[in-house]
């Protein structure tokens, strides 16, 4: 996971020393862990495609998360290089393309009548869903990593160094500001702000998760996901890099050398919580939570408790996205393209596809149609099926 130094206008990938001691645990004591290879299964649930798309070149071998946006009746795509298409989820036809000539860094957002993105030059710009011109845009103090999110009558936007930003759907008039403290070292990764409402929930790269006032920007409560400890700042990480989960009244939240917690939505109370580290949002099935750890091993609690159920740690240190409920299984994808089908019961490798020889890194999406959607870092788009085997 590339990191980010406080003060940069633009972040940069780190080698060397830093990503071993990251890849490490984030301790200079520790040893390099390698990733696991491919696992060898014995297959019993495979995927099959229902159909395919390139939408340009992807990531363009950036470190970037430019998750589709889907909207039910439509998928909305972007490239690295500023190209957007509207996509039917059904069959894959194309309903319309832009190429906005600009470099995207985060995106695509929306709501009912505008998509939402963010230049590499810290644009924020308003699309039209219905044929992708543009409607407004609006400057930024610094780029963004994680998508715009509206709730129809605000747009809300954070940036890499801590601020989040609110702006009128209408015309692109800034609403409010809210600045927060931005560790000297951070993970290249941040998750979309939530907006309800009544609050807007940003994770933060200082370890706590921030409930605002949408109308006025105000901090209503927060919640310490993570406390820095240790003596160098790679121990001190504590980046909150995965969306809240929300259930009804309240919020699940997992941090990086924090701990998974469930927090009540209203006055930002702990419900409970177990130590963990992760970069994903958490997700829930049949009852049990599941995390897809930042060592790379995939762990099921039970809801009820928080009993651990199961490990799966063939996939240690492969970088797993966020786990997604499928059916009767649990699936990841991982740095080198691969999606893992895992056993809800006992967390077994059932099934396997080699997806994109340059990686998968944002989150698999669920269909209204019960299907999957998958984009990987190259640029290709898939919707997937599943398919037991004889």
């Amino acid at each position: 996971m590339p990191l980010l130094f406080k003060g940069q206008m633009r972040s940069v990938t780190l080698i060397g020393l830093l990503v071993v001691a990251l890849l490490a645990g984030c301790s200079t004591t520790d040893t390099f862990e390698q990733p696991k290879p491919v696992p060898d299964i014995s297959a019993t649930v495979e995927l099959e495609s229902v159909w395919t798309m390139g939408v340009g070149e992807g990531h363009d071998d950036k470190f970037l998360y430019l998750a589709p946006l889907n909207a039910g009746d439509m998928l909305y795509a972007s490239s690295a290089e500023g190209e957007i298409w509207a996509v039917d989820p059904e069959n894959g036809a194309v309903a319309w393309y832009q190429d906005l000539d600009e470099d995207i860094t985060a995106g695509v957002g929306g709501d009912q009548g505008n998509l939402y993105l963010v230049t590499r030059d810290a644009q924020l710009k308003a699309l039209s869903r219905q044929d992708g011109t543009e409607l407004w845009e609006q400057p930024l103090p610094n780029e963004a990593l994680a998508s715009p999110q509206s709730n129809g009558r605000l747009v809300v936007v954070q940036t890499i160094d801590g601020k989040v930003l609110a702006f009128n759907t209408n015309g692109g008039e800034k609403a409010w500001q809210y600045d927060s403290n931005v560790p000297v070292l951070s993970m290249r990764a941040a998750a979309s702000p939530l907006v309800g409402a009544d609050l807007v929930l940003a994770s933060l790269a200082n370890g706590k998760l921030m409930a605002l006032s949408t109308e006025s920007g105000q901090p209503v409560w927060q919640y310490e996901v993570g406390q820095p400890q240790g003596r160098t700042e790679l121990e001190r990480l504590v980046d909150v890099a995965g969306e809240p989960l929300i259930l009804e009244s309240a919020a699940m939240v997992v941090g990086y050398q924090g701990k998974l917690a469930l927090v009540d939505l209203q006055s930002g109370q702990e419900i409970w919580s177990r130590k963990e580290s992760s970069l994903q949002s958490p997700m829930i099935g049949n009852g049990n939570i599941f995390v897809a750890g930042a060592d790379g091993n995939i762990t099921a609690y039970r809801g009820s408790d928080r009993r651990e159920l199961w490990v799966q740690d063939r996939l240690s240190w492969r970088q797993p996205t966020q786990p997604i409920v499928y059916g009767d299984y649990l699936l990841v994808g991982d740095y080198e393209g691969y999606i893992h089908m895992l056993s809800l019961e006992d967390g077994s490798l059932q099934g396997q596809l080699e997806f994109d020889d340059d990686g998968l890194r944002v989150p698999f999406q669920r269909l209204q149609n019960g299907n999957l959607l998958v984009y990987g870092n190259s640029g290709e788009m898939s919707v997937l099926k599943i398919r037991e085997r004889d």
